[in-house]
């Protein structure tokens, strides 16, 4: 059984028991979390649209942390303007604890 998932305006494919990395949430580590679902598939076959409005997909938040640095580099050739920059985008990682429908 698995679901189609919508958290920070990007879609994930989740399964129980899976550690989700998403766009980081105002929520302490060890809370629980529900999901705005999308898609449910199970052995009843697929359900989208009206069917999954009684739908839940529960987490529990496992970490919140930051991805590894990305360097962003701007230049301009022959002109010696160079700018670099990094980047480090926070998450929240999530436990998927059970998926109901």
């Amino acid at each position: 059984m698995y679901a189609i998932v919508e958290c920070g305006g990007k879609q994930y494919k989740v399964e129980k028991d899976m550690l989700v990395k998403v766009e980081k949430l105002d929520a302490e580590i060890g809370a629980e979390v529900e999901l705005k679902v999308l898609l449910v598939a199970g052995e009843d076959g697929l359900k989208a649209g009206k069917e999954v409005e009684g739908c839940k997909v529960k987490a529990v938040v496992t970490r919140q942390d930051k991805f590894a640095k990305i360097l962003v580099f701007h230049y301009k050739a022959k002109k010696q303007i160079r700018k670099r920059q990094g980047h480090r985008q926070p998450y929240t990682e999530l436990k998927i604890v059970a998926i109901e429908g």
